[in-house]
């Protein structure tokens, strides 16, 4: 459904971004941001599967600053190497990444950040440093981050078996955010929302989807949700 593009960053970074556009006229603009492992198949699924929903969808693939094209299996080999390609990387950069993309999309409308693992920490902090409608972290690390604030709703989702976000790190966000969507998904384990991973819960997975799409739904393409009142 989408493709590879070349765009550049403020700062003169070219790199590539899986692009898919909707079957129809745009709802607004979803930017997926990716885990360790890059743009792999499994983004660019996730990705085709947001402009299914009738978004403009785009993925920047983020380790292109570190060198293009890498894209890691889930075994711990590539794992180690993803969090080595993270560590080369300053948040800024990947910012200006995100920001280039969000700039590529911006006649579709208004745009919100789903971001997964890394990418969900990522999306925490482009909720805080950029104009979005709205941002959907899943099980991303944000507690090293919460001095910043977002400007705009973030959703999260947390599986309750997690062994790399404790119960305390959930706890963390909860206090500094009571009143944002938080969802914690029993017997999931870190990653369950990818069917390539050995985590993989569809039951959670499913749920958590059915939750970002209304969340998307209400801040970004402004739709109410089911049952609400006109009043």
């Amino acid at each position: 459904m989408g493709q590879f593009t070349t765009i550049m960053a403020r700062d003169g970074h070219e790199f590539q971004a899986w692009l898919a556009p909707p079957p129809g006229r745009p709802r607004g603009a979803v930017l997926v941001i990716q885990e360790i492992f890059g743009v792999n198949a499994h983004i660019r699924k996730v990705t085709d599967g947001f402009a299914a929903d009738g978004y403009t969808a785009i993925a920047p693939a983020l380790f292109d600053r570190v060198r293009r094209g890498i894209e890691l299996n889930y075994t711990a080999a590539d794992m180690e190497l993803g969090r080595g390609y993270v560590k080369q990387l300053q948040p800024e950069q990947t910012l200006k990444d995100i920001a280039a993309a969000q700039a590529v999309v911006r006649n579709s409308g208004r745009a919100g950040a789903v971001g997964y693992c890394w990418g969900g920490m990522l999306a925490y902090q482009a909720a805080c440093q950029l104009p979005l409608a709205c941002a959907v972290v899943y099980y991303g690390k944000v507690t090293s981050v919460l001095d910043q604030k977002p400007r705009c709703p973030v959703m999260y989702h947390f599986g309750g078996e997690d062994q790399s976000i404790t119960p305390a790190d959930v706890a963390a966000v909860r206090a500094a955010y009571p009143e944002a969507p938080l969802y914690t998904y029993d017997g999931a384990g870190h990653g369950f929302n990818c069917e390539l991973r050995d985590s993989y819960n569809p039951q959670a997975a499913a749920l958590a989807r059915s939750r970002t799409v209304e969340f998307l739904g209400r801040y970004v393409s402004g739709e109410k949700p089911p049952g609400a009142s006109d009043t």
